[in-house]
């Protein structure tokens, strides 16, 4: 283990010791749960992951500690991802979810990308264990809560922000819900082809990019927000709300705030919205059966997530 693991591997077990689950035995070792989680990101002091896999197994008869790995608060640069991701593994992780902005950068870390993440282009899950596998399961979240709350709406030409990790993930579920015509946006121009490319291998549906959103927007039955954009760190929307009919819908991944504000926005004209909630839950419990060989409860789920607020 070189210095800088060790460093970071220090870091990490010191949030251990100060979860209530763990804490320290008189020897100064750590007791291990049954279940030993947590995730890897930036600005992630407000999650509420850590409460929903808490209670999860706490109602399966589980003890569970997941600890925020937040490279903000523990000073860490980008380039720190595989020395951490080594840290973690060897304090004894069962595994990690993975949020931005890592979601793509982790995958050249891994031993092995499970077929629906390599497919997406981008993780949110890792387990541990012989082999340190990479899993996706943001794209079964946003179609599981699509399918719930938006059914009924038209998806003929859909307009998607953000080609980061999210923004695969959210690609591929719409194409699996039947959206005809993909447009993808994101500041990157280079991104955004290379996404709407990838996506368009073995599909029937058109993906293209464009940088003049208005048109795009104007066109579409419907928009999704990938981006960090509307998240308590990065207030604001990735387009210009007005430009927005009632006769439209809006989706958004960020989840906290519960209604961002885009969707806020988009309410006021009488668009329907579906917000990050629902993802965020759905994912959530596909990554506790990956952790704990389990079947977590989405009701239950949804629960523990509103009871965090």
């Amino acid at each position: 283990m070189t210095d800088r693991v060790s460093a970071i591997a220090r870091s990490v077990e010191a949030l251990l010791r100060r979860h209530p689950v763990i804490g320290g035995d008189r020897s100064g070792g750590l007791a291990g749960p049954d279940v030993l989680v947590g995730l890897v990101g930036r600005g992630i002091q407000l999650s509420r992951s850590p409460a929903m896999h808490e209670r999860e197994a706490a109602r399966l008869g589980l003890s569970c500690a997941y600890v925020l790995v937040d490279f903000d608060a523990l000073n860490l640069d980008d380039a720190d991802l595989g020395m951490a991701l080594d840290a973690i593994a060897s304090l004894g992780f069962h595994g990690v979810n993975v949020t931005y902005p890592f979601k793509q950068s982790i995958i050249p870390l891994l031993d092995e990308v499970a077929p629906d993440a390599a497919v997406i282009g981008a993780v949110n899950t890792v387990v541990f264990g012989a082999r340190c596998v990479g899993h996706n399961t943001d794209s079964w979240g946003f179609a599981e809560s699509f399918r719930t709350d938006m059914a009924d709406v038209r998806r003929d030409r859909v307009v998607l922000f953000g080609a980061g990790g999210a923004g695969s993930a959210v690609g591929q579920a719409l194409i699996g819900l039947g959206a005809r015509q993909l447009t993808v946006i994101d500041r990157d121009p280079a991104r955004a082809q290379a996404l709407a490319g990838r996506l368009a291998e073995g599909n029937d549906a058109v993906l293209d990019t464009t940088e003049d959103i208005a048109t795009a927007v104007t066109a579409a039955d419907g928009v999704v927000n990938t981006t960090p954009m509307g998240m308590a760190k990065y207030p604001g929307t990735p387009f210009p709300a007005s430009l927005l009919r009632a006769t439209q819908w809006a989706a958004d991944v960020v989840y906290f705030p519960q209604e961002t504000e885009l969707l806020r926005a988009a309410r006021a004209i009488g668009c329907r919205t579906l917000p990050g909630i629902g993802m965020a839950i759905g994912q959530a419990a596909r990554a506790f059966e990956l952790f704990t060989g389990r079947a977590a409860d989405m009701a239950a789920m949804a629960h523990h997530f509103e009871a965090a607020a």
